[in-house]
């Protein structure tokens, strides 16, 4: 059984790494129960655990109502009767009570393409607080060494990562490649995810051919808000480290659903 402070520590790990997660713990009991109030669970988005809060029935309602809370970014109280007649199917006489603690990371990142480009995004994210992973088929450029901060390196043709990643509701799909038809490849399929954002790095013509070479196949990106293309927000920049930061800077904004204004007071002291 792994303690409190083990358990903290393994939660701290997981966030880094990306991952969502719920403490679950037992707040108070009533009669015989299979835990004594105190006892700690840690339950991943995936419905893997850590920790135990007295296993059998209990415990899987537990890991079944921690796992909703998650998806939902809600945690709360919830009151388990343990007897014979209650909600759980057990044979114990008594009630039990425990408070579910999510997270959930606001948003990840994912970086399709190891480039320049690719490395200055990792570093501004990662600056944000924002766990990314990156993918690209070149070893030499998708490695540790380059992004030392990312939570993931899928070494493949960053388009056929995209399935690997596990694009949610919560990721947002960067497509920096090293070149057009991979660029377009990426987008197809991100296309198809629930991903919120898709930035497609280029100019105003090459996105313009990519659109219509993506209309090809019945997906529409002008149509689809999601999609934005040429990527980040209009700051002036030109270098790697100075795109990373208007696309961040888009990302941040369109996340906490911003105008992006200058917040400098104007008037009269």
């Amino acid at each position: 059984m792994k303690g409190s402070g083990n358990l903290i520590k393994i939660l701290g790990e997981a966030i880094d790494a990306g991952k969502n997660a719920a403490f679950v713990t037992v707040i108070s009991v009533d009669g015989s129960t299979p835990r004594e109030a105190g006892a700690k669970m840690l339950v991943f988005e995936n419905g893997a655990i850590e920790g135990t809060v007295g296993g059998g029935a209990l415990e899987a309602l537990a890991i079944k109502q921690a796992v909703a809370c998650v998806r939902k970014g809600l945690g709360g109280k919830f009151i388990f009767d343990l007897k014979p007649a209650g909600n759980t199917g057990m044979i114990c006489m008594g009630r039990v009570e425990i408070f579910i603690d999510v997270y959930k990371n606001p948003l990840k990142i994912l970086i399709l393409g190891a480039g320049h480009v690719g490395v200055k995004i990792a570093e501004a994210a990662n600056l944000a607080g924002y766990p990314c992973l990156v993918a690209d088929d070149r070893p030499e450029f998708a490695n540790k060494e380059r992004f030392p901060s990312a939570s993931g390196i899928i070494l493949e043709n960053p388009h056929e990562a995209v399935a690997r990643a596990g694009v949610d509701e919560d990721t947002y799909v960067v497509i920096v490649t090293r070149g057009h038809a991979l660029d377009r490849e990426c987008l197809e399929e991100a296309m198809k995810t629930k991903a919120p954002y898709i930035g497609m790095i280029g100019s105003a013509e090459k996105v313009r051919e990519v659109f219509r070479r993506v209309g090809g196949k019945k997906l529409y990106p002008l149509k689809d808000k999601r999609v934005y293309s040429p990527i980040g927000l209009d700051l002036g920049g030109k270098t790697p480290g100075e795109i990373a930061v208007s696309i961040l800077a888009e990302i941040i904004q369109l996340h906490y659903k911003r105008g992006g204004g200058h917040m400098r007071v104007r008037g009269k002291a």
